[in-house]
């Protein structure tokens, strides 16, 4: 059921250009190269065919598809930047902004389009491009030779779901950037405190396994992802870096702010100040208030939908006490039929009331002693016979002996009345 209702939640939230604003050609050297749609705008940036600061890359993807991928170089960087976009757009329309961030941020730049988005083949889903972006890592550490200590993680609205999952994956990242970041995709549409089972880009489980520093990029007047998911976002995040919050920015429009690229830059350049050994000390000392925190909560695992359970405890059985000397040694139960007695000294044997006769139901004597023959002469019926209490206070052994005694004076002419 909740695949189900997964598959119908991702045809709600992608919306691919279509058609694509861009095509890939192979030239006789079999270079691949960026042509213009026909449906694209005369105004829209075309690669030039003869640069060589662009690849165009075709990567295959574990689930069988194959996406398309822009790497823009640049030879005074340090480090590189990989984007994922956001919902309604694919690489044609960003080719501009790429040349824009690679220039001012001094960075070697990867973009890609999403399984179904461009040129890329498949159909999108959170799952393919969950896909996607490990294909278009693995193809930075073994084409570019990119680590992850050199490695920034850029997201923009869908795309900071794709690019959490890869943050939590990588301890040694250098940094995270989210752009009109969502909390998860049922947060967009409405208020909910508990994260479903159907629910896709679960990022408000997945920024609390970013190890690395994450900066929040968010406008204040965004109309399609509020402004409190990024606050929530950069407020769970372990190394939070100073949100940016653009005044009056909507969803799509926060590349035309100064502060935007001044604020990048200035985390793009702390971040090539951090060495090594800084970061392996943070990730020392995060792991092991990670490892406290689990300890003092029991609750810290995994669990659908958020909901906090735990096991019940059986109630221990209570020891009775005695209810004379309220000993604590006092009786306790063997099994089911039978009491054993634990206190000897006021409760080995229970008190019994007074006996009655079972003719009139008259009190009599709780002595019981062939000698004590008055308290008998009450009634006409009564004699010592009918009063074989057995398992009395008095015990079996000695009602026994009383019997006997009776029957020897009733023997000598002796009837037992007054």
């Amino acid at each position: 059921m909740g695949c189900l209702l997964s598959h119908l939640a991702a045809k709600f939230a992608f919306f691919p250009p279509s058609p694509a604003t861009y095509g890939i050609k192979k030239r006789e050297d079999g270079k691949l190269t960026v042509v213009a749609s026909p449906s694209s705008a005369p105004s829209m940036p075309v690669p030039h065919p003869d640069d060589n600061s662009l690849d165009v890359l075709v990567i295959d993807t574990k689930r069988g598809n194959k996406i398309v991928a822009f790497y823009l170089r640049n030879p005074y960087a340090r480090l590189t930047l990989l984007y994922s976009h956001g919902n309604a757009a694919d690489l044609g329309q960003l080719y501009d902004l790429f040349v824009q961030l690679k220039v001012n941020l001094r960075v070697n730049l990867i973009g890609y389009d999403y399984s179904g988005y461009g040129a890329s083949t498949g159909k999108p889903s959170e799952s393919n491009t969950y896909a996607d972006i490990e294909a278009v890592y693995e193809c930075l550490q073994t084409e570019y030779g990119v680590s992850q200590e050199d490695l920034i993680l850029y997201g923009q609205s869908v795309g900071s779901g794709p690019t959490l999952h890869l943050a939590a994956k990588l301890p040694r990242l250098r940094g995270v950037v989210l752009h009109s970041a969502i909390l998860s995709g049922l947060r967009v549409l409405c208020h909910v405190k508990f994260t479903f089972c159907f629910d896709i880009y679960k990022n408000i489980d997945k920024i609390r396994e970013v190890k690395c520093p994450v900066l929040v990029i968010h406008g204040t007047e965004d109309d399609v992802v509020n402004w409190l998911h990024g606050d929530a976002l950069s407020k769970m995040a372990r190394e939070p870096y100073e949100p940016l919050w653009i005044k009056g920015g909507g969803h799509c429009n926060l590349e035309l702010y100064p502060d935007y690229i001044r604020h990048l830059c200035s985390f793009i350049q702390e971040m090539e100040n951090i060495t090594t050994k800084t970061r392996l000390k943070k990730i020392r000392q995060n792991s092991s208030l990670q490892k406290r925190s689990c300890c003092a909560n029991p609750f810290t695992s995994s669990r659908c939908c958020r909901i906090k359970l735990c096991r019940l405890k059986l109630p221990k059985c209570s020891k009775p006490k005695c209810f004379s000397c309220s000993c604590s040694c006092s009786w306790w139960p063997k099994c089911p039929m039978c009491f054993r007695p634990g206190c000897g000294t006021c409760c080995s044997k229970p008190k019994c009331p007074k006996p009655k006769c079972p003719k009139c139901s008259c009190l009599k004597c709780s002595c019981l002693e062939s000698s004590c023959l008055e308290c008998t002469g009450s009634c006409s019926c009564c004699c010592l016979p009918c009063l074989q209490w057995r398992w009395c206070c008095c015990g079996e052994e000695s009602s026994s002996k009383m019997i006997k005694k009776h029957e020897k004076k009733l023997a000598n002419g002796d009837t037992g009345r007054v």
